[in-house]
């Protein structure tokens, strides 16, 4: 028989949660734009973000980094997974993440995962030499995060996470560290209903700060040259709250069909709508595809997104070792936007 009751550390999460959940989210579309640190949205990993996160709900493994941090604990012993995205195809960027999920005791996930963004060389230049041709340099981004997850009960998951978040020139830096946490719940006579609250991007605000701040010139004709800095302004981080519910419908022992919707609040943008659908076929073959709606995205003159809403995605799981319980597989995840050609991901994913 399932075990219903939450103990007083799920009770205690949970609360946590609403209560960080109600000062976080006092913003509005017209703030859009005035985010920083907008990396943190970017999902990372090729096999949700085939559904678009739609089955933020039911995500299992170190995806749950991103998503909803409670599915880390749904890690069986190890997994590893690594993602190369080509972000906004023709644009030139290109996206790096691995993540590593280890069993700790009998209830407990620890999890680690990095995520590094290629801009490509971008050349220096200056009032008197505007063209050019006196060097050049590489903008950087990137995060790394060390999370927590736990089996509170056979029914409740949950897990906390800290992110570190940098991004830089050749002279200026900015540096700040998030928050995450989530908690899932899952039900039904196999498992098969699914429901997750997700609380993201909670931080202080991060501010710009180095030599390319600083100015040197003359006060006076004859002077000593003075060096004079500026101070960027703050910016807030873009914090997000994702609720999701997921159904799996197990037609037979061969196939299984999930139907998944995900409500994400924005502090910094437009609220978004994500419904999508998985196809299993012998725990073998996965097919995804999803829709992420908000307001105007079908209007290309009101659209605030490079989205246009569509995703799909395919995963291949191999299953290997004493009794087929470790799987290797290959993950491929599509999404369209308007301009570039969309959003292509190539997952790898061990899990022992």
């Amino acid at each position: 028989m399932k075990k219903m009751d939450i103990n007083r550390s799920g009770r205690s999460l949970v609360l946590w949660l609403t209560l960080l959940t109600v000062p976080a989210f006092a913003g509005n579309p017209d703030r859009a734009g005035s985010a920083g640190a907008t990396q943190l949205l970017i999902n990372p990993w090729a096999r949700s973000a085939g559904m678009g996160l739609a089955n933020s709900a039911r995500l299992r493994g170190v995806e749950g980094m991103f998503g909803n941090i409670a599915g880390l604990a749904r890690v069986r012993k190890t997994e590893i997974y690594f993602t190369s995205s080509r972000w906004l195809e023709g644009s030139g960027v290109k996206i790096q993440s691995g993540a590593i999920g280890q069993k700790i005791g009998e209830s407990g996930v620890l999890g680690i995962s990095f995520t590094s963004i290629n801009y490509g060389e971008v050349q220096v230049t200056t009032v008197d030499q505007p063209d050019g041709g006196i060097g050049s340099f590489r903008p950087t981004s990137g995060n790394i995060a060390v999370a927590y997850s736990k089996e509170f009960s056979n029914s409740i998951y949950g897990g906390v996470l800290v992110r570190v978040a940098s991004e830089s020139i050749s002279n200026v830096r900015a540096t700040g560290f998030s928050f995450d946490a989530g908690i899932h719940y899952v039900t039904g006579p196999t498992d098969n209903v699914h429901f997750g609250i997700a609380l993201k991007n909670v931080g202080p605000a991060m501010r710009f700060s180095g030599d390319g701040m600083a100015v040197q010139g003359l006060l006076t004709q004859g002077s000593d040259q003075l060096t004079i800095e500026q101070r960027s302004d703050r910016f807030e981080l873009p914090s997000q709250m994702n609720i999701g519910a997921a159904y799996d419908w197990n037609i037979n022992e061969m196939n299984r069909l999930t139907v998944a919707g995900n409500f994400s609040s924005n502090s910094f943008t437009k609220d978004q709508f994500t419904l999508g659908l998985e196809y299993g076929f012998r725990k073998l073959v996965y097919l995804r595809g999803g829709y992420t709606y908000e307001k105007d995205i079908t209007d290309d003159k009101l659209r605030q997104t490079v989205f246009t809403g569509p995703s799909a995605g395919l995963s291949v799981d191999l299953a290997f070792g004493k009794e087929k319980a470790s799987v290797f597989s290959i993950d491929y995840a599509y999404r369209a936007t308007n301009p570039f050609s969309g959003v292509h991901q190539v997952g790898l994913r061990l899990s022992l």
